[in-house]
């Protein structure tokens, strides 16, 4: 009935929450903050203006959101940002949302990250439960390294890879294939990843938020890169998944996992399982589309979450069936005004 209160299933059943396709949302994405320190050419343009302080979420606000999905059957959470682990006091959110993970209502806490602040925090994410984290490496060209991220330092990065395996964190590298700047890498990529017993996972540019530069003159199909990578590799398709829209090989030669993540290729949302909440608390149903949901006005409202509640449910209801990305050859316009940092990669 139109206007009638949307309602919860109920969390003691242990059923997660239904988007209207019927696919059962069961992964938060959150991003703590809009701020990096790094300026990524295909990410953020090099002068940002970021959110002032009083914009954001506290850290408490974003462990009672999280805590009211886990509530209602989100299973996993990961931690982005912009850069999360440059928020001050970021330690304690972690430390916080470990209580879901020993009452096994959360199955997996984890992060993204540029790794710049990896050697420093790893041991500390250990102690908290996260088993994992995924790491954005795009060269292991230093000079190429640091004009791809502008700002960022490629031995402090691979300082913190060291660290995060000697706490016996998983890695899976990220790396976003760029044309003319790391095509001709991809299989050194591989090879270097694999070799020190980490996944990679290969993404197209996706066109979020206005750049220096034209994503058209980046953009590079992954289905070109997997015929060139077929041409040394014998590639064996793998039917798991991990939450997440990436299509997993296995690469007979080195033993390790490859991904494919293409938005522009082949849309890959048929099975979405997840929504993507921003440091000032909006929650983005789809990341390819401008539609959101305030949470930040109902979880400061009131202390109590009847109020924030329907607000998430509401959101559910109107989650779409997918992105619509392209990239803009005309007008060379993004496909979403906001930059990834601001949503959460």
């Amino acid at each position: 009935m139109q206007g009638a209160p949307i309602q919860f299933q109920s969390s003691s059943s242990g059923s997660p929450l239904l988007d209207p396709f019927g696919r059962a949302i069961t992964y938060l994405r959150v991003s703590v903050t809009d701020r990096c320190d790094f300026r990524c050419v295909y990410c953020m343009s090099e002068n940002m203006a970021f959110l002032p302080k009083r914009d954001l979420l506290s850290l408490e606000e974003l462990d009672r959101i999280c805590s009211v999905f886990v509530a209602h059957g989100v299973r996993k959470l990961r931690i982005t940002g912009g850069e999360p682990l440059v928020r001050r006091d970021i330690m304690t959110l972690f430390r916080s949302l470990s209580r879901h993970l020993e009452t096994g209502a959360l199955d997996e806490l984890t992060v993204t990250t540029n790794g710049s602040q990896l050697a420093r925090f790893a041991q500390e994410l250990v102690s908290y439960g996260v088993k994992r984290v995924n790491v954005s490496i795009d060269t292991l060209d230093p000079d190429k390294f640091h004009q791809i991220t502008r700002w960022g330092d490629l031995s402090k990065v691979l300082l913190g890879l060291d660290a995060a395996q000697e706490a016996g964190l998983k890695i899976k590298i990220n790396t976003v294939a760029l044309k003319g700047v790391n095509e001709d890498e991809i299989e050194s990529l591989i090879h270097w990843a694999h070799g020190r017993g980490m996944d990679l996972t290969l993404i197209e540019v996706m066109p979020l938020g206005e750049i220096d530069g034209q994503r058209v003159d980046q953009y590079l199909p992954l289905s070109t890169v997997r015929q060139r990578i077929e041409a040394r590799y014998t590639l064996h398709d793998l039917p798991e998944r991990t939450g997440g829209p990436a299509r997993y090989v296995k690469v007979a030669e080195t033993g390790g996992k490859l991904g494919f993540i293409t938005p522009l290729t082949h849309n890959f949302c048929e099975s979405c399982n997840r929504v993507r909440l921003t440091c000032t608390g909006q929650l983005f149903m789809c990341l390819g589309q401008e539609d959101a949901a305030d949470l930040r006005a109902p979880v400061r409202a009131s202390q109590d979450d009847a109020l924030l509640t329907q607000a998430i449910a509401a959101a559910i209801a109107r989650k779409p069936k997918g992105h619509d990305f392209i990239i803009d050859r005309t007008h060379s316009r993004p496909a979403v005004s906001r930059h990834m940092s601001m949503t959460g990669g």
